[in-house]
């Protein structure tokens, strides 16, 4: 299938059908390429315009991700830790569609919108060392699209398959452009069988389109366990083969940054230790959403912000 009549399809309830869109997902049949290339420039910005290096910066154009082990140290993290079991033990979040438990299980996997809940994790995400790192590799002033607790529970914790992020956004939150960048900060010590993060350095620089109509009220079940808007396995094994899987670990209070649409996934935590990370994504004012390109409407709010926008449980 071309990618004019790709577009077309993965428009079919957008306003913005009339316009190609450069990444065409969600497809009912496959394109006849296994990915597209990425247009828009990994680094934004420079070594004069932020925290980090400019060996930093290039690291991170490479590989699509940056890994800095201790970030954050000492009673600085000591109180996020102590604000996340708060958080997580809040009986008025049970049941509530921001609070996603795990798959067959009661234990939550993930709290949304926690710069809403929580005035620590609020300044977390404003504070220069960490909003500052995004915008310098954005280039530009940035907003909190997306904020979450991730906890994975000790022998219970589920993985979590392949997948671009900006896939997902692109595709039912209305994310227009690659202009956006997630930081995660490791908030217990992450070892490689407690699920950590596993990246694919370099994929970053492609777009591998997915197949399968988005069904309403996806974020549902998708949250939960990821099925559709999983890239295919001949393309998946095609750019592992080409790249590789890295899996940064560390003590808790280090920061992972990492591009919207580096490929990523987790194991199951086969271990006794939790897994738990605070995490940000920071996309481009210039960037804000706009009407879904593959799916009849937009998330919830509690999953996609808008600029200066307001949340309350």
């Amino acid at each position: 299938m071309s990618v004019q009549t790709a577009t077309r399809n993965a428009h079919y309830h957008s306003p913005a059908a009339q316009q190609r869109d450069p990444y065409p997902t969600r497809l009912s049949q496959p394109l006849d390429m296994p990915w597209l290339k990425r247009r828009e420039a990994v680094v934004k910005g420079s070594a004069e315009d932020g925290p980090l290096s400019q060996a930093q910066l290039d690291a991170f154009e490479r590989q699509g991700f940056l890994f800095e082990p201790n970030f954050l140290s000492g009673d600085e993290l000591d109180a996020l830790r102590e604000e996340l079991k708060a958080l997580m033990s809040n009986e008025d979040y049970v049941g509530r569609d921001f609070s996603i438990t795990e798959p067959g299980g009661e234990e939550i996997r993930s709290l949304f919108a926690v710069h809403f809940l929580s005035e620590r994790f609020r300044r977390l995400a404003q504070d220069p060392r960490l909003k500052g790192r995004a915008e310098q590799i954005l280039g530009g002033e940035a907003y909190v699209h997306q904020s979450r607790i991730n906890y994975k529970p000790g022998f219970q914790g589920k993985g979590f398959n392949w997948h671009s992020d900006f896939e997902t956004w692109h595709a039912e939150d209305g994310m227009p452009e690659m202009h956006a960048v997630s930081a995660s900060l490791v908030l217990t010590d992450n070892h490689h069988f407690n699920g950590p993060l596993m990246l694919v350095p370099g994929s970053h620089k492609v777009f591998v389109p997915c197949l399968g109509e988005t069904p309403d009220d996806h974020h549902k079940q998708s949250l939960k366990m990821q099925e559709l808007g999983v890239p295919g396995r001949e393309a998946l094994g095609e750019l592992i083969k080409r790249h590789g899987i890295e899996a940064p670990t560390g003590a808790a209070g280090g920061l992972l940054l990492f591009d919207c649409n580096t490929l990523h996934g987790s194991n199951a935590n086969m271990s006794p230790d939790p897994r738990s990370n605070a995490f940000f994504v920071y996309n481009r004012r210039d960037n804000r959403c706009v009407a879904p390109y593959a799916a009849r409407r937009a998330r919830p709010a509690f999953l996609a912000h808008q600029p200066d926008a307001d949340w309350s449980p």
